[in-house]
């Protein structure tokens, strides 16, 4: 749940932050053993721009890496296919195209718009409108023009930018000029031509397009938008090899969104002869900046254009650089972004370099680079047409552009219609396959745990472990600085002494905390530790009882009038839209926030431990809402930490994010960084919880909590419970405590908890006067 009311928090402590600093003594005093912290200004802002900096700088690095995961062979064309097919199977993997094709892709003539499927018709072929089975109960929507004239070998899928109709491609309705209808003039020149319906970005929500609420739920569950319209041409390309026989050739060109599915098409599929991209081949680097549901998680360790070029070897590929398919989209709900017209220049370098990545074989690819104009012309230019013809096997190498009159039989058009048809089937398959995603979890996940004792779950759970970190969270391949520790003193209570605490974790990457030591520290005492973890939009103040935090009911500060050394870290999910998009430029690269915020505990945890006055052996967490996701993510890979609390956030994850029933879910709001790839087939909380086991874990649950509905809390912890107690046999280390409240610190049983499982008594409780 979003804790907006913070917002007011942070104006607050913007001044009171301002104040404690013009108050500090001219000398700094600084923890014993550290050196005096003298940043100023906002910390947290300094740390959310120093992950932005180490991000872009990580997306510059992905192209020169990218070399170490390619072995190409170049002794022969079916070598270098051979040698790339492992990639081809990755991409296919990242795109989500896990689902098989339907066997039985025979279009089928539909009559949606008159009583016939015919829908017009033009010189020497006829238009009609059908649909083709694709994957699952998703059938591919558009039209399809037949030459009239008997089969023909050139077989050509044209695709449209998401924000064009197939009949506007056809000239059917208006809105693209005859020179751009690339549809209709591929069959003036003798093509079966099919035109698919891709979804559009028109707004589902307010501010969030059909594109981006399509896309959550399928990212989720480890499929993607694009992967699904992949998998549409992927089934129409099957059609066409069967009714086309195996001399027929098959072509796919597209222009915008319908250049990117084009692009990807080419790449996985070998069947296609001939990939034609216009108005989209570009360096991917600032995929970020894109629409989301371009989002593929892991693209830029693998794959730029040129590489995904590099699959489409040695078969033909034609990329024009023409004007592109423009449009802003502000955010809100949804994700900004832009689209925009790929500049010439990087349009150059990019197919350039993906000539250089394929220069060894012998005989070349038959690739080719047109520009439309000065590179800002109309898509489908004459001269990109007849190079994609030509290798289509155009006899006539003299491409024409007839744009002869068309017989329009279409009446009451109404493309709405058909267009929320292939929502709802695409909606439809997400939902079946998140109501599979927990047999999916039980055989991928929970499987390769043994319960024969704890110590045999202990060791079988670390290769779990490592799939979650490597595959799931992202590993950061980079060693951690030296801590090098800044600290100075912030606040004194009659309690305790707080300090800020400044870590090195990475270049431009550091941790940022507020440390509270007790007053009543004994000389030689150890004593135990208490992670307290904010939540969205949060500070580390928070957590002590600034002004408008009345969420965390000063927890951390509680904490340590109990005894306990606390620690509240800093965590990146500030700022808005400057956080969110860190999720962004992380994806790309096979990482995501906590990427980055786990070895910035594990650097907060390493320094912890060389406290004269920490157990080493009792550090444990316990963070809110955000926080909670923290503590469900973090200490199931920082096993340093002996236990942990999920506060106001433990609930069904999966559903929450991929459910576009559940009222609770995250689809239609406005935390467009919260969706994680392939949860729905490797980690629900449940499994994360397991990877914690068999340190304590507990849930802190307010029954009018908004983050979810009881039950749904219930069912996903009760799978937690049956670990511990039916499976491990030890149920007195796991505990859901329920209370009377909303999204809040409870502290009652929570601290119970701690006090317990950190060995640490709790007060005696005061006398009434």
């Amino acid at each position: 749940m979003v804790l907006r009311n913070l917002s007011v928090a942070l104006c607050v402590f913007s001044c009171s932050f301002a104040a404690n600093a013009a108050a500090q003594e001219s000398v700094v005093r600084s923890l014993p053993g550290t050196e005096p912290l003298t940043l100023t200004g906002d910390i947290a802002s300094e740390l959310v721009a120093g992950v932005d900096r180490f991000l872009l700088r990580e997306l510059e690095l992905s192209i020169e890496r990218r070399a170490a995961y390619w072995q190409r062979n170049f002794s022969s064309h079916e070598s270098y296919v051979q040698s790339i097919e492992p990639n081809r199977l990755k991409l296919a993997q990242m795109l989500g195209i896990r689902d098989p094709i339907a066997t039985d892709t025979e279009p089928r003539m539909v009559s949606t718009v008159s009583r016939s499927s015919l829908v017009g018709r033009g010189n020497g072929y006829e238009i009609h409108a059908i649909t083709w089975p694709a994957f699952g109960d998703v059938h591919g929507r558009g039209l399809l023009l037949t030459p009239t004239s008997g089969p023909t070998r050139k077989q050509v899928i044209a695709i449209p930018d998401c924000g064009v109709l197939p009949e506007q491609l056809v000239g059917l309705v208006p809105g693209v000029a005859l020179e751009s209808q690339y549809a209709r003039r591929l069959a003036e020149n003798g093509c079966r031509v099919l035109v698919p319906l891709l979804i559009n970005r028109e707004e589902k929500f307010p501010r969030l397009s059909n594109r981006e609420w399509l896309y959550r739920p399928a990212f989720e569950l480890g499929r993607g938008l694009v992967g699904y319209e992949v998998q549409e041409i992927m089934a129409a390309v099957q059609w066409m090899k069967q009714s086309g026989g195996e001399s027929a050739k098959i072509g796919v060109f597209g222009w915008g969104e319908g250049g990117l599915i084009a692009l990807y098409a080419g790449a996985i599929d070998p069947r296609i002869d001939v990939t034609g991209v216009s108005g989209y081949f570009d360096s991917r680097q600032n995929i970020w900046q894109e629409p989301i549901d371009r989002n593929v998680f892991g693209l830029l360790e693998l794959f730029g254009d040129a590489e995904l070029a590099s699959l489409i070897a040695p078969r033909a590929l034609i990329v024009e650089a023409s004007r592109g398919a423009e449009a802003e989209l502000p955010g809100g709900t949804g994700a900004p972004a832009r689209v925009v017209t790929p500049k010439l220049e990087d349009v150059r370098a990019e197919f350039e370099r993906s000539k250089q990545l394929v220069a060894g074989l012998n005989p070349n690819p038959p690739v080719a680079m047109v520009v439309s104009g000065d590179g800002t012309g109309p898509c489908g230019s004459a001269t990109a047409l007849q190079w994609f013809l030509k290798e289509l096997g155009n006899k006539d190498e003299n491409f024409e552009s007839v744009g002869q009159t068309l017989e329009i039989l279409l009446k009451d058009f109404r493309p709405e219609i058909r267009h929320q048809e292939q929502m709802h089937e695409i909606d439809r398959h997400n939902q079946a396959v998140l109501r599979e995603s927990h047999y999916v979890r039980q055989e991928r996940t929970m499987g390769r745990f043994n319960f024969t004792s704890i110590a045999e779950y202990e060791r079988s759970a670390e290769p779990v472990r490592q799939f979650f970190y490597d595959d799931v969270i992202g590993r950061i391949d980079a060693l951690p600085l030296p801590a090098n520790p800044r600290t100075r003193v912030f606040q004194e209570t009659a309690d305790w002494t707080g300090y800020e605490v400044v870590l090195d974790v990475f270049p431009d990457v550091m941790a940022y905390g507020l440390l509270l030591v007790p007053k009543d520290l004994q000389p030689g005492e150890k004593r135990p530790v208490v992670v307290c973890q904010h939540g969205l939009e949060g500070r580390p103040q928070d957590t002590i009882g600034e002004p408008g935090s009345h969420y965390y009911s000063a927890f951390s500060a509680k904490l340590a009038e109990r005894g306990f050394v606390t620690f509240a870290p800093q965590n990146l999910y500030i700022f808005t839209d400057r956080f969110r998009t860190l999720q962004r430029k992380a994806n790309p690269l096979k990482k995501t926030l906590y990427s980055v915020i786990t070895p910035q505990h594990q650097q907060i945890v390493d320094w912890l431990q060389t406290l004269d006055f920490v157990d080493p052996q009792r550090i444990g967490f316990y963070g809110l809402s955000y926080g909670g996701k923290t503590a469900m993510r973090v200490p199931a890979l920082v096993t340093d930490y002996c236990l942990s609390i999920c506060s106001a956030d433990f609930n069904e994850w999966v559903d929450k994010n991929a459910s576009t029933r559940n009222p609770r879910t995250y689809a239609n709001m406005g935390e467009y960084e919260i969706f994680e790839f392939d949860l729905g087939s490797t980690f629900n909380y449940a499994e994360m919880a397991a990877l914690i086991a068999p340190r304590p874990f507990m849930v802190e649950r307010g029954h009018f909590d908004g983050v979810a509905d009881d039950w749904t809390v219930a069912y996903e912890y009760a799978k937690v419970r049956h670990l511990y107690a039916a499976q491990l046999k030890i149920p007195d280390r796991t505990t859901i405590e329920w209370f009377d409240g909303p999204h809040k610190i409870n502290g009652r049983g929570t601290f119970e908890f701690l006090h317990r499982h950190l060995d640490w008594p709790e007060p005696t409780p005061k006398k009434e006067p």
